[in-house]
């Protein structure tokens, strides 16, 4: 197995392992370092799809923290 694939693997998990987090805002810690993960293995692979749906994915659970953040200040 290549390193690139363990990093994929790797990435899988750590997304997959984010749901066993009741609370939100450690679910979408656990979802950004997945997305992180999943963002340099599309590096390696030279693949910009999976690159820029994990940007998203980091962007969208960042807006979703920094919102409930304020919410609940």
């Amino acid at each position: 197995m290549h390193a690139t694939d363990l990093i994929g693997w790797l990435a899988s998990a750590v997304f997959v392992g984010s749901y066993a987090f009741k609370r939100p805002d450690q679910l979408r810690k656990v979802q950004m370092a997945g997305a992180a993960i999943w963002i340099g293995y599309g590096v390696l692979m030279e693949a910009p799809p999976i690159v820029v749906t994990n940007v998203l994915v980091v962007a969208a659970a960042a807006w979703a923290s920094r919102r409930q953040q304020l919410g609940s200040g």
